[in-house]
């Protein structure tokens, strides 16, 4: 009895880490301000730190939801991946004219996603490696994004809804799309860069500084 209470309790606890090491908790934009059809700018709270977010497009947008209105992150499209929390629902970009769009943050944050809406039939392009993280049915239904030849893009096969994340560090994100009715995306993030500490540099400095002297000590010796 013994022996089968520990193999159902190591169970349980082989379980809870299986399901929990791979759930991510996004910090998902929460956009304030967008003041003509090509920009608009707002703040994401990763802890206890603040980081700018801003957009800007060659092509004009739709819409930017800032506050109350419509839901269009319903569905399982963005929860049945590694994200455990959907982008909230006062909170979208709705891009219409193609061209690039770039998304710039105020300090480097780390494989972040980018939510999306409704890209039917769109070619998207980020130049740089991405991963598609989950998809399936949502507001305005379903689809499946299907990756490029590169991995840096996809085209929409069906009304696409899901969560793409870009693995790395970023300062900033560039992409390129066509024209449609409107799509919508947000951005979010799981982690920022970390800032080293004072005690760091010193470390390097004085790493850097041996160096010197063994290199200088070997030079005289020759």
């Amino acid at each position: 009895m013994k022996r089968i209470i520990q193999l159902a309790v190591g169970s349980l606890v082989t379980i809870f880490f299986s399901t929990s090491a791979f759930a991510v908790t996004v910090s998902w934009t929460d956009w304030t301000t967008s003041t003509d059809s090509f920009s608009a700018s707002g703040d994401l709270l990763v802890g206890s730190t603040s980081v700018g977010v801003g957009y800007s497009a060659t092509g004009a947008h739709s819409f930017v939801t800032t506050g109350a209105g419509t839901n269009f992150w319903t569905g399982s499209a963005y929860t049945n991946g590694t994200v455990d929390n959907a982008p909230p629902a006062s909170d979208i970009v709705a891009l219409s004219t193609g061209g690039t769009v770039t998304i710039t943050f105020s300090q480097t944050v780390v494989d972040p996603y980018i939510g999306l809406v409704s890209w039917n039939g769109n070619t998207v392009d980020f130049g740089v490696p991405i991963v598609i993280d989950s998809f399936g049915p949502g507001y305005w239904g379903s689809g499946t994004p299907i990756l490029n030849g590169t991995s840096t893009g996809f085209f929409g096969s069906g009304e696409v809804h899901g969560v793409i994340r870009l693995p790395g560090s970023f300062d900033s994100i560039t992409f390129t799309h066509v024209s449609e009715g409107w799509h919508g995306f947000t951005v979010g993030v799981a982690g920022i860069a970390p800032v080293p500490e004072p005690e760091t540099y010193a470390m390097l400095l004085a790493g850097l500084g041996l160096l010197g002297f063994a290199a200088r000590r070997k030079k005289a010796n020759a």
